[in-house]
């Protein structure tokens, strides 16, 4: 059930939030706006996130710094990063350093809506490998 997937957005603009809010608001999701990477650090260490999806060019701190400290910190957090500036270094850079997606802008409602489903299957199929692995 979606209402039990918490999501983390992370934008400097506010514009793109609201309008990742309202989309995965429509979708069921829970979600929380964050406008740079180190408030997005705080609000995870305050409260629990299933997922983040982030901007990947921010002042302060960009989203590749993000990726890594989120990652760092919880290796189980899904993370989808987001450019406006796709070329195949980027996503490359994104999947090495362990995001789980990506997806340029500009985008449709229903690809954010499909990318998130393709990261929430990817997490709980990790949650089972590693389950089973356990249990052999």
């Amino acid at each position: 059930m979606n209402s039990e997937i918490s999501i983390l957005v992370v934008d400097d603009e506010s514009m793109m939030r609201s309008l990742l809010k309202s989309i995965l608001l429509r979708e069921g999701y829970q979600v929380a706006l964050a406008e740079d990477g180190h408030q997005a650090l705080e609000m995870l260490e305050a409260g629990e996130f299933d997922l983040v999806l982030s901007d990947i060019k921010m002042p302060k701190m960009d989203g590749f710094e993000l990726l890594k400290a989120v990652k760092s910190r919880d290796p189980h957090i899904g993370m989808i990063m987001m450019t406006g500036f796709g070329n195949s270094f980027t996503v490359k850079d994104a999947l090495i350093l362990g995001a789980d997606e990506y997806i340029t802008k500009p985008f449709k409602a229903h690809e954010i809506a499909l990318v998130v489903e393709r990261t929430r299957w990817r997490m709980e199929n990790r949650v089972n490998n590693l389950h089973n692995a356990n249990n052999s």
